[in-house]
């Protein structure tokens, strides 16, 4: 996106206040449009102050965070305010700093992205959120979405995309990959067209705990450590429900969970 060279223009009109007075009119009209000139100007920069995206970033890795600054001090409409290194430290410079935009990494010490992101737009609706991940998981993407988050972008995003998704989401709009895009409409729309013995209903209570486990991105170790249960319980009992639900995978499961309302919003 090309942006008007402000300093050009300054010159510009600089230049017409010293020109030879043989060239300029003494009438009071003149003047007049030189002070309707200087005035325009002046509204312009304001305007264009007021149209400065103010961006936090968010990312354990140092390197990380000075590569995006750098990045961003070549756009003259992004702005970044802040920066934190895990999940505690964004909150508070969320709510110190009050930043439009805020770039999260989804994997960081303590509370992961996805969490922070959550608890970031309980408190502060207007906020836009963008996750930013190493690599494409779809039941990444639904949980970031179910977050709240407005934008999901992988780390190897070109510099025109990144800074392009945060004017998106600074307007409202939703910034995903076409390739996420894609799989989000299709996981939803064959979800929507319900899928025969796709019923909640086949589920035993300890079935619908695990798919609310699998929904909120926990591993098959981690459910098995929460539940006291071998990883291979754990196993048995995921094959059960593809075999109920006829589903195929865990990100189908995680749609699933979603869509009959058992990640309440304060799990995830």
């Amino acid at each position: 996106m090309n942006h008007p060279n402000v300093n050009d223009r300054k010159y510009t009109t600089a230049a017409s206040f010293f020109a030879p007075t043989a060239a300029i009119s003494d009438t009071r009209e003149k003047s007049e449009d030189t002070y309707t000139v200087a005035s325009n100007d002046k509204r312009v920069e304001a305007k264009k102050r007021t149209e400065i995206i103010s961006v936090l970033l968010v990312d354990d890795h140092q390197l990380m965070r000075q590569g995006l600054r750098q990045l961003f001090s070549l756009e003259q409409d992004i702005q970044v305010v802040g920066e934190a290194v895990d999940g505690t430290d964004a909150l508070q410079k969320i709510r110190q700093l009050r930043p439009e935009v805020v770039l999260m990494d989804v994997h960081m010490p303590g509370a992961d992205g996805i969490t922070v992101t959550q608890q970031a737009v309980q408190e502060f609706p207007a906020i836009a959120v963008i996750i930013l991940s190493m690599q494409q998981q779809d039941q990444q993407v639904l949980q970031a979405v179910k977050s709240g988050a407005r934008g999901y972008l992988l780390k190897t995003a070109s510099a025109r995309e990144v800074a392009e998704a945060i004017r998106m989401v600074h307007t409202g709009s939703v910034f995903v990959a076409p390739a996420m895009t894609d799989m989000i409409v299709k996981e939803y729309r064959r979800i929507s067209e319900g899928a025969p013995g796709e019923n909640i209903e086949t589920l035993q209570p300890k079935e619908v705990e695990i798919v609310r486990y699998v929904a909120m991105g926990m591993s098959n170790k981690e459910i098995s450590e929460k539940l006291a249960y071998s990883e291979k319980t754990v196993k048995n009992y995921l094959s059960t429900i593809f075999q109920k639900l006829h589903l195929r995978d865990r990100t189908q499961v995680a749609i699933f969970a979603l869509r009959h309302g058992l990640l309440p919003d304060e799990d995830v």
